[in-house]
């Protein structure tokens, strides 16, 4: 029988040490037990590019009234957008700074798009405009701001812009088509 060099040993080791904890772990998920961690070392520096940034919580299940079928759903009071494919599965869900005319809850449809970059009616440079509504002459639209930035508070402007982070505009542009369905939810 021929020895089995150091560092083979070693890395077979850590490889039975894995496959063990993950076979512990998908027991316990299966007794529906919660596995304990503890962590004993301090946390390290983080390599995002805001330190203050904090990763943005699980979504929400796609709201119980909000019809089906392939559609965009906006919640009001969780300030939330679910984009839902056809067989009413939540495919991004995204978090949402509203303006200050919020769309009565119902059912609209997307009835313009501006991809081009232009300035909302508060002043910040937008894209992926996605319309869907009027409410007392302002337009509601989705959009993002080409800066990527959060807007500001309206100060006082009726703004019906439904602003988002560049990444979400970008995959509700995509998947709001003109004709899509738009469901608001309070």
């Amino acid at each position: 029988m021929r020895a089995v060099p150091a560092p083979k040993v070693w890395v077979t080791g850590l490889t039975v040490g894995a496959v063990a904890a993950v076979v512990v772990l998908a027991v316990q998920a299966d007794k529906g037990t919660k596995p304990s961690v503890a962590l004993t070392s301090r946390p390290s520096v983080s390599a995002s590019p805001s330190p203050s940034a904090r990763p943005e919580p699980a979504p929400t299940a796609v709201p119980d009234a909000s019809g089906t079928g392939r559609r965009i759903v906006y919640s009001l009071g969780e300030k939330r957008v679910w984009l839902v494919d056809a067989s009413d599965a939540a495919r991004r869900s995204f978090a949402v700074w509203p303006g200050t005319v919020d769309p009565a809850p119902g059912t609209y449809s997307v009835s313009l798009r501006r991809g081009e970059p232009r300035t909302g009616s508060d002043g910040v440079r937008i894209e992926h405009i996605v319309y869907f509504t009027m409410v007392n002459g302002v337009n509601v639209a989705f959009s993002n701001a080409v800066d990527g930035s959060s807007p500001p508070p309206a100060g006082g402007a009726q703004t019906g812009g439904i602003r988002m982070k560049t990444a979400d505009g970008s995959a509700l542009w995509t998947f709001g088509e003109t004709g899509t369905k738009v469901v608001v939810v309070n």
